[in-house]
Parts: structure tokens; C-alpha cells; sequence
């Protein structure tokens, strides 16, 4: 993959995801027509081959249809039969991250026969609950809520109220080491995650290693500690760089670099993809080989794949998580006795060209597995994946 058409993948998603978001909404009624295509293009910013792209992908879901010389219309929801679940889904952002999530969900609900209601609460903690007001009162049998817990409400407050909501509820991606909080939920074990990409770095013979963190995640926290515990479980030495999100730009890269450097690192995990994409430019900038001198291992491979040297990665396992929650809602929902759980799903590592590591070294022990990815040119913008 090249740099143009990585760029163009990452408009293609993000439109793609906005067309759907709209229709969710009802922006566009049933049976209405779309803009045509030049009139999505020139709205949205984007090239009329972006578009077909994007409404190609509405076309295949079945949410849009389009009828030869007339245009592109929305199919109507199918009328729902009786006894059919309502599940109400809550997610933060519907272009990155959580699309995979969704997948593993929709999939799931509708191989049980359940419906969906999708909302998107754009980490706005007011618009989250006044979305799942209206999903309560829209009827919905359950939910799967991904809350947002760094907003003006305490996190605790957030918890303890989705705890007490009358449905049953499943939130992803968002947990507490809090014994008060009663929720059942299904999370990436990103402090594994961490683990596993440390022990995969020692194991190519670094003992020097940094973490390279933004700040403000919800993930942040839990990676930083199993990045540490696996620090000293294998008595290395570490490093760490923080800044947060928004301040994160080649000036930061650069500064980072010189503090790795600086504590004599040989690699780094880096939280999250643009962080690593970043800091591989400043070390091209300084004259410095990946992974010759500083071996890198990306968090989240969201757009680890899209860097000018396609970057290792530590791989969320989103898809099965969506299937996870789902699937545990719907026990739910059959027997409401059902215990409150906590479920961790261990990520594993996607093996490209940033860290050295041969593929059979990458198979052994740390859950990685190797991708073989041509070298394209230069790095394309990447945007931000925020879990």
C-alpha cells in the first residue's frame, strides 16, 4: 500500500462511517434519496471516487440501495418481528477503533435475531446520557455501553449510575479496580498487552526500553503498568516520555527521541500508532535506523500498517470483544440471574518491519504473529485512535 491510497482508505472509513452515522440518526428518511455523488463530494470535501467507496460499503450493508437512473435510497428498517431483543449500542466514535467492535456486535445480535440501535456520544458525557434516555425510552432490552469517564462527572458516578439502569448492561472497553463497581464488562487486558510487547522486545536483546505514552486515555493508565511490571519482572531498564494528546506533533517526536537517546533506549512501546508513526519520522529526521539502532512496537494497530516502514504492532482484539459483550448481553437477557463478570481479552502482536524480529522469533511465546507487508513510500497523515 502507498501513501495516496493509505490516505484514501482512511477517507473512504471516516466518510463511510459518517453516511452511516447520519441515517442512524434519520438525517436521510426511509425511501428518501441521497445526494448524488458529486453533491456528497463537494459537501464532504472528498473526491467522487472516495464517495462510490463509501456508499459501495452502505450498499453492501444493506442500509442504502441504489436504483438505475434515479439515484441512491434508504432501504427501510425491516419491520421487527415479535419477541425480537432491542439493544440499544453506546459507542464514543464510529470512524475509529470501535468500527471493528460494531462489526463483531452486529454480527452477533443479528445471528441471534436481536435489532440494534446504534448512538455515537463523541466522548460527551451529557449527550451519552441523554442518548441512553432516549434508547430507555425507545423500548430497548439491553444495552452495550462504552461510557465515557473523563468528562466533568466522576467516573465514579458514571459507573455507580449505568449500574443501576433498569435493563441489563454490558460496558466494553471501560473498567474500574473499584470493588463498588457492580458493572459487567468486557475489556482488552491492555496491561498484557503491554507485557507481551516488553517480553517480545527483550527477547530480540533489548534490555534499554521506553514507553512513549499520550495522556488522558482511558488506556493509558492500564498500559503504563503493564509495561512496568514487565520491566521489572525481566529486570530491565526503562524510560518513559509523556505529552499529552493534543501536544503531540514533530516537535514532540523530536524531543521525545532525544530523551530515548539520551537514556541509552534501544527500543520503545509506543501508545498509540500516530505516536510511534511520529517518532519513526524523528528518527529519520536524526539520522537514526528502525529497527537498526531503535526498534518500535506500536499500541493499537489502527493505522499501525499505513507508516512509511510498516510498524509492529500490539492488536486489540476488537472484533471478538464486540462478539464478547454481545453475546454476553444476550445470556443476560435470557436469564437475568446471570452473575456480574469482568472479561479480559488478551491482545496479541502484529509483526512488521519496526522492531527486527524475524517471523519465527515472533511466533514464540508472546502471542505475535507476522505480517508480511510491503514497503511503501513516505508516511501519509495519520489521525488519531483514541479507545
Amino acid at each position: 500500500m502507498n501513501a495516496d491510497s493509505g490516505s484514501r482508505d482512511l477517507k473512504f472509513r471516516q466518510l463511510a462511517a459518517d453516511l452511516r452515522q447520519r441515517l442512524v440518526q434519520g438525517i436521510w428518511p426511509a425511501d428518501s434519496r441521497l445526494p448524488t455523488e458529486k453533491e456528497l463530494a463537494h459537501s464532504s470535501g472528498t473526491s467522487v471516487s472516495t464517495v462510490r467507496r463509501a456508499v459501495d460499503e452502505l450498499v453492501a450493508e444493506g442500509l442504502v440501495v441504489r436504483r438505475q437512473g434515479s439515484g441512491t435510497f434508504v432501504v427501510p428498517p425491516s419491520a421487527p418481528a415479535p419477541g425480537r431483543a432491542l439493544v440499544g449500542v453506546m459507542v464514543p466514535d464510529t470512524a475509529f477503533y470501535f468500527p471493528k467492535v460494531l462489526q463483531g456486535i452486529e454480527e452477533t445480535l443479528s445471528a441471534a435475531g436481536a435489532r440494534l440501535l446504534l448512538a455515537c456520544s463523541g466522548y460527551d458525557q451529557a449527550r451519552e446520557a441523554g442518548d441512553l434516555r432516549d434508547m430507555l425510552d425507545a423500548g430497548v432490552d439491553g444495552l452495550l455501553v462504552v461510557p465515557t469517564l473523563n468528562g466533568a462527572e466522576p467516573a465514579a458516578d458514571v459507573l455507580a449510575r449505568l449500574a443501576a439502569l433498569p435493563v441489563p448492561t454490558v460496558l466494553m472497553e471501560r473498567r474500574t479496580a473499584s470493588l463498588t463497581d457492580t458493572n459487567t464488562t468486557v475489556c482488552t487486558h491492555h496491561e498484557a498487552g503491554a507485557h507481551d510487547a516488553v517480553r517480545h522486545l527483550a527477547a530480540l536483546g533489548h534490555h534499554r526500553i521506553g514507553l512513549v505514552l499520550r495522556d488522558f486515555s482511558p488506556t493509558t493508565g492500564p498500559v503504563a503498568d503493564g509495561f512496568h511490571q514487565a520491566i521489572s519482572e525481566l529486570g530491565a531498564v526503562s524510560t518513559e516520555f509523556r505529552a499529552a494528546r493534543q501536544e503531540w506533533s514533530p516537535a514532540a517526536a523530536d524531543r521525545c527521541l532525544a530523551a530515548l537517546r539520551e537514556a541509552g533506549a534501544t527500543a520503545a512501546v509506543c501508545f498509540g500508532d500516530r505516536q510511534a508513526a511520529l517518532l519513526l519520522t524523528a528518527a529519520r529526521r536524526a539520522g537514526i535506523t528502525v529497527p537498526g539502532d531503535l526498534a518500535l512496537v506500536a499500541y493499537d494497530d489502527e493505522i499501525a500498517d499505513l507508516a512509511d516502514l510498516p510498524l509492529t504492532a500490539v492488536a486489540p482484539p476488537k472484533e471478538q470483544l464486540g462478539r464478547t459483550a454481545a453475546r454476553l448481553l444476550l445470556r443476560r437477557l435470557e436469564d437475568p440471574a446471570e452473575p456480574d463478570v469482568r472479561i479480559l481479552l488478551r491482545p496479541t502482536i502484529t509483526v512488521r518491519q519496526s522492531c527486527g524480529a524475524t517471523a519465527a522469533l515472533a511466533a514464540t511465546g508472546t502471542g505475535a504473529t507476522a505480517a508480511t507487508t510491503p514497503t511503501p513510500p513516505p508516511t501519509p497523515t495519520l489521525q488519531e485512535s483514541t479507545p
